[in-house]
């Protein structure tokens, strides 16, 4: 499975950023008030690319060598993807008012860019690492 390699991660990485976008533009338009980022298709979409999505990081997983997650940063990005997700439960159906989903929803955009930083320089510690 290798031999795929290239086409798995460019796959991962399309539909991470499709993902990120996705969420980011619902949530701007719930926040907005508007209704139809809710509704089954839009929220169908959003499942659909996050379950290939997911299959790709399982497929990544399982063909690259254990050695390369040595340093830690897959463990921090899977514990980040997990914050993600509980913030955006919140940001869109369990903050009890306006203003919490809106923190949430920021929250989850800062969370989502430091996995999209943790990704691409393979250290724990993703903008931070950057910065110095």
């Amino acid at each position: 499975m290798i031999e795929y390699y290239p086409q798995i991660k460019h796959a991962h990485i399309g539909l991470a950023l499709l993902s990120g976008g996705l969420f980011a533009l619902r949530g701007m338009m719930l926040l907005a008030g508007m209704r139809w980022p809710d509704a089954a298709p839009v929220r169908y979409l959003s499942y659909i690319v996050d379950t290939a999505l997911l299959t790709a990081a399982l497929m990544l997983l399982t063909i690259l060598p254990g050695a390369l997650y040595a340093n830690g940063w897959l463990a921090m990005k899977l514990v980040l993807i997990v914050l993600y997700v509980v913030l955006g439960v919140f940001a869109f159906r369990r903050g009890r008012t306006g203003g919490i989903r809106a923190a949430c929803y920021a929250a989850a955009l800062l969370v989502f860019a430091q996995v999209y930083f943790i990704a691409r320089t393979h250290h724990p510690l993703g903008a931070l690492y950057l910065l110095g």
